[in-house]
């Protein structure tokens, strides 16, 4: 069953999947997906790789909180174990060189091949232990996990029997959480996996940039600034496209008395710059703007006016049309825009469009 944070075992009864495993009156249940057709005498498995990494990351959080209460004296006050990352909180607010200082600790003390010992002292015995945290309240026996010098807590984990078996502990992040400071970390096969797999992000990165690893930064950088006044530079030739294009537009507009009437078709033209563009236009006094925007799929009609001209409703406008698309839409009296899937009688919707306005 599960205990001290670390959830229960998996594994097979008979070749059936074992889905949970819990502990009521001191008897333990196993919950399988289905009865076995043995019930005497069965072969069950456990599955070990699951097992040893909860016992990995169990003790790797027992050794950095026994690094941090007895080199810094801060105290552990929560602990989850993830199905991917682990997080311990330790109190009071901690800075970057505390805790790499913390992490480097905990390495050495994998190194140093530090016994785990597993006490079940009475209570007579165990109110003469220096334990790290205060005892739970319980009439049950209390099982005690000791790590030679460096730690000594209640605890009803599964652990290793000693620290070398931990391999590596890494510290990922750590953020500021109540009055604590909450740790991300990974420990045994976890951090290993984790440092194989930002090594073949690292050697991926290094190669594009054709730097080492001392440079990739510097090339990042390098390379962010370049995108960042190549977007300046299509900024400032966007807005000299929208203006070119806006005298191009109005020079070649349809006349209605002293009303300016754009009318245009862009197929998979971007939105964004259609957008633009349009707002530039209206600009002008006595426009008017009848726009499309088509693609495989569906098109989009924008209809639009300048401030300056009345009577003309171009969200009454887009709803006459826009049927003409099977489409629907709406906006306001100056702008209005919707889409439809009839891309084949955009030409229909705006001349129909035209004819209102010159009807009007």
């Amino acid at each position: 069953p599960g205990g001290g944070g670390q959830p229960c075992d998996s594994g097979l009864i008979e070749n059936l999947n074992v889905i949970d495993v819990y502990e009521e009156n001191g008897v333990i249940y196993h919950v399988a997906e289905k009865k076995p057709i043995k019930i005497h005498r069965v072969k069950c498995s456990v599955d070990w790789i699951k097992r040893f990494d909860g016992m990995q990351q169990h003790l790797g959080q027992h050794v950095l909180s026994g690094c941090f209460f007895k080199f810094f004296n801060a105290n552990t006050c929560g602990f989850h174990l993830g199905q991917f990352v682990s997080t311990v909180d330790i109190e009071g607010i901690l800075d970057e060189e505390t805790i790499r200082k913390a992490e480097a600790m905990a390495n050495e003390i994998i190194h140093n091949n530090l016994k785990v010992e597993f006490l079940l002292p009475n209570k007579k015995e165990i109110k003469k232990l220096n334990l790290r945290r205060d005892l739970p309240k319980t009439d049950e026996q209390i099982r005690v996990v000791k790590i030679e010098s460096l730690d000594i807590n209640a605890c009803c984990g599964v652990h290793p029997s000693s620290t070398l078996e931990l391999q590596v502990i890494k510290i990922k992040r750590w953020e500021k959480h109540k009055k604590a400071t909450r740790i991300e970390f990974l420990a045994g096969s976890r951090a290993v996996e984790d440092y194989i797999k930002k090594d073949h992000y690292m050697n991926l990165i290094c190669r594009y940039l054709n730097t080492n690893e001392e440079e990739a930064i510097k090339g990042i950088k390098n390379l962010h600034e370049e995108l960042k006044n190549t977007a300046e530079e299509n900024k400032k030739a966007m807005i000299e496209l929208t203006n070119y294009k806006t005298r191009e537009i109005i020079d070649s507009a349809e006349k209605i008395g002293d009303i300016s009437i754009v009318k245009e078709i862009y197929d998979n033209e971007d939105m964004k710059y259609v957008s633009k563009l349009v707002s530039k236009i209206t600009d002008n006094p006595k426009t008017i703007i009848l726009m499309a925007v088509t693609s495989s799929e569906k098109a989009n009609l924008i209809f639009a006016k300048s401030k300056d001209i009345q009577n003309i409703s171009m969200n009454a406008l887009l709803k006459d049309t826009i049927t003409l698309i099977d489409g629907r839409g709406g906006g306001s009296e100056f702008l209005a825009q919707g889409g439809g899937k009839n891309n084949g009688n955009v030409d229909s919707a705006l001349n129909s469009a035209f004819i209102k306005i010159k009807n009007s």
